[in-house]
């Protein structure tokens, strides 16, 4: 019942126009990947505001070979503690970026803006400006990451103050999303 639920509101909600974050007319960059080294478990520390990850606390994404293709298993525990799990697909269409879908014949470019040398993290964003992610192999980052991921994100033309922060403690796990 919960998947079919957060498929609906998937559906619905990318039917509403999505705001522009990006403040910059530069093309954006795209990292060069090897997708056996991209593959696996990422943790996300920050996002632009979406509707389909509304209320979400803690945010993993699995990346995994699949039918010649990708999966892509995202898992969010919301404020109650509850935990939603949405499955999607991808497909490896360029250099760095993919096409991501998570229901049906509609698919979204996916591009890795930046990475880690040793695939620590990834900003991971599309040619619109209208999401962003950052994503570690980590739970959680320190207060210096955060300085420079921040500082790589007004690189690439977005203000890190619209981004939405993982939780780095218990404490921090209430904060509200604009």
């Amino acid at each position: 019942m919960r998947a079919a639920l957060l498929t609906l509101l998937l559906v619905f909600g990318s039917c509403a126009p999505q705001p522009v974050y990006r403040r910059s007319e530069a093309p954006l960059p795209v990292a060069s990947i090897d997708l056996g080294r991209f593959l696996g478990l990422w943790y996300e520390q920050a996002r632009l505001p979406n509707r389909f990850e509304y209320g979400c606390q803690v945010v993993t994404v699995r990346y995994a070979r699949h039918d010649g293709g990708v999966s892509m298993t995202n898992t969010c525990t919301d404020l109650a503690g509850d935990e939603r799990v949405a499955h999607g697909r991808a497909r490896l269409v360029g250099e760095g970026k993919f096409e991501v879908s998570a229901f049906g014949p509609f698919w979204s470019d996916h591009w890795v803006l930046d990475r880690g040398a040793d695939y620590s993290w990834a900003i991971v964003g599309e040619p619109d400006g209208k999401y962003l992610w950052v994503l570690t192999r980590q739970p959680q980052i320190t207060p210096e990451q955060r300085a420079a991921f921040e500082q790589k994100i007004r690189a690439l033309g977005y203000r890190p103050a619209d981004l939405v922060w993982a939780a780095q403690s218990d404490d921090d796990l209430v904060q509200s999303e604009s």
